[in-house]
């Protein structure tokens, strides 16, 4: 497996001089983050993640995760990870103040999560499960369970869980079952069975603290009868103690394609105490709150694969040494050239490097806009980026995660059969990105959320805050000969992109199976759209730049932008014919006949 390197150059050219007009240095707490101390932050993780978690990444896929009478043991190396993970204090980097943590930025945050899923996949999914935990108890919880669970969290002493799907549920949660009794002393009894549920057992923290969707005896049907509550592993004991073990065990864990290190359990709950978070029968609007943050770093889990394999075949392509250069020799004095010179090997490196930066810009971009959601005093301005993150979210989870898959495999096919066995470690990166494509929410499902919720919403007013910039970038732009390669074709995407928007909101209105049957046609359009957009700025920005002294960064960057809008963007033209079709096709297929 060749080395992680952290992309500390590329993460800080997105943070700063892509996101610079976005104004986030003026949201109240970013003050206390300059560029300075950002920097050393991403410098520490990137240590951190190069020599700490990668080295156990593949240990962790050969060992697993191992399961005896309700126990689960992690692989060697892991405590002793998480060990140091916590005292760094990097589960509190983007956590309140007010309860230990440190208060970074959401782009901090989701540049650091892209190190660590980079590094090591089933690792960054304890701390991640933890931050969502943190989120929803911080957001819906009352004065007294913050002040139980949000500081064990942010220390790291204690983990979370999110506990939904069941053997008969998975994406329409409206069918659980596990039920919840009201006790006298306003506490519930919880029973029921859960799958799926990752880092639901391990033995990295003193304390679980799961999250469970449940439903009351006295609950309507469907989604609007979910109620969510808190059901720790052991019972708080007050101060930094635990009491009782609670009626929560888990009763086996899966044995997987991928992220085997990462526990993935079943997980029952036998009478188990449990404690309402926010207002019964609300529990699915208390999980939405934190679905953007969980879901964006999905699409940052895909990113991160995506980045490992990239720099893993690149270095492949460097020492290989097979056959010549087509035009004749390139290292004469070798027995032959490295199969970096064959052409269609370069274009398996440029589409992993166009993807993956391409990648990492987006989700910049928008967790630039969540922080300014979150964070900024004005309103209007908040729900305006509030609404971007909406639309955005099902993009950046399907998108990245569909092509940290791409990626990995582009990444196999460069090691020819040396990809495929494990001494090298890249198949690993195709185990292990597959799951992303499926969990919180498949891909097909933030297709449909993109076209059936988002794009309608608000008679689309969400779709103009990303179409209104986009359109103002290539008038302002329009006739600017230096941009013209790459702000043409953008354009040119873009309206594509207008007119099948407009085709499927009138389609769909007669038959909403023809929205359905283009949706994931239509997601990736959109993608490619936003990489679009963002390539162009990321040339303009670099062609400014390319004389100031750091000109092989700055024009390997307009050399990627290029071969985005010549070799990636086309695909737009095939997306959008698919979408003009419709889907009668589709739908008329008969039944029986599958």
């Amino acid at each position: 497996m060749a080395p992680y390197k952290a992309p500390i150059e590329d993460l800080r050219f997105v943070m700063t001089a892509l996101l610079a007009g976005e104004g986030l240095e003026a949201l109240p707490g970013y003050d206390d983050f300059p560029p300075d101390l950002v920097d050393a932050i991403l410098e520490e993780a990137g240590k951190f993640c190069e020599q700490v978690l990668f080295p156990l990444n593949r240990r962790g896929d050969e060992e697993g995760c191992a399961y005896e009478n309700g126990v689960v043991r992690t692989p060697a190396g892991f405590k002793e990870a998480y060990d140091t993970f916590a005292k760094g204090g990097w589960n509190g980097l983007h956590a309140d103040p007010e309860f230990g943590g440190q208060g970074a930025p959401g782009t901090v945050f989701s540049a650091v999560l892209e190190m660590m899923c980079s590094s090591n996949l089933s690792f960054s999914m304890y701390p991640g499960l933890t931050q969502g935990a943190y989120h929803a108890i911080h957001a819906h919880g009352t004065e007294e369970q913050k002040r139980t669970y949000l500081p064990h969290l942010v220390d790291g002493s204690w983990s979370g869980t999110m506990c939904l799907t069941e053997p008969h549920c998975g994406t329409d949660l409206g069918l659980l079952r596990t039920r919840a009794e009201r006790q006298t002393d306003g506490s519930y009894k919880i029973n029921g069975t859960k799958i799926f549920i990752s880092a639901g057992e391990h033995d990295l923290t003193q304390n679980i603290v799961h999250l469970v969707l449940a439903r009351t005896p006295d609950a309507p049907e469907g989604i609007k009868g979910i109620s969510m509550f808190v059901v720790p592993k052991f019972l708080p004991a007050g101060g930094d103690g635990v009491g009782p073990r609670n009626g929560v065990r888990c009763g086996a864990i899966e044995h997987k394609m991928g992220i085997k290190a990462s526990a993935t359990c079943v997980m029952n709950f036998d009478d188990a105490d449990g404690f309402l978070i926010g207002k019964r029968h609300k529990g699915m609007r208390a999980m939405f709150t934190m679905m953007n943050a969980a879901r964006l770093a999905v699409g940052v889990q895909g990113l991160g694969i995506a980045e490992s394999a990239y720099q893993g075949a690149v270095a492949y392509a460097r020492e290989r040494l097979q056959g010549r250069a087509l035009a004749g020799p390139k290292f004469p004095e070798r027995p032959a050239d490295p199969i970096l010179v064959h052409p269609d090997v370069r274009r398996m490196l440029l589409t992993m490097r166009a993807y993956t930066q391409g990648a990492r810009a987006l989700v910049a971009w928008v967790s630039g806009k969540l922080d300014i959601a979150e964070r900024h005093t004005d309103p209007a301005v908040a729900e305006a980026a509030e609404e971007f993150v909406s639309l955005l979210i099902p993009v950046v989870k399907a998108v990245l995660t569909d092509l940290g898959s791409e990626v990995a495999n582009l990444g196999v096919q460069i090691y020819g059969g040396h990809g495929y066995i494990r001494e090298h470690g890249m198949e690993q990166y195709v185990r292990d990105a597959r799951i992303c494509q499926i969990y919180e929410g498949t891909n097909g499902v933030q297709a449909m959320d993109l076209v059936g919720r988002k794009m309608p919403a608000h008679m689309g007013r969400a779709l103009r805050r990303f179409f209104h910039p986009v359109a103002e970038y290539i008038e302002t732009n329009a006739d600017n000969a230096q941009l013209k390669p790459f702000v043409d074709p953008l354009a040119k995407a873009f309206g594509r992109l207008q007119r099948a928007t407009v085709t499927i909101a009138r389609r769909g209105l007669g038959n909403p199976d023809e929205a359905g049957a283009v949706a994931n046609d239509y997601l990736r359009l959109f993608g490619l759209v936003a990489f679009a957009y963002l390539w162009a700025r990321m040339a303009e920005i670099s062609l400014a730049r390319v004389d100031n002294g750091n000109d092989a960064f700055y024009r390997a960057k307009i050399d990627t932008a290029h071969f985005f809008m010549d070799r990636l963007l086309p695909q737009c033209g095939a997306l959008f014919s698919g979408i003009m079709a419709g889907g009668r096709s589709t739908m008329a297929f008969k039944d029986e006949a599958f």
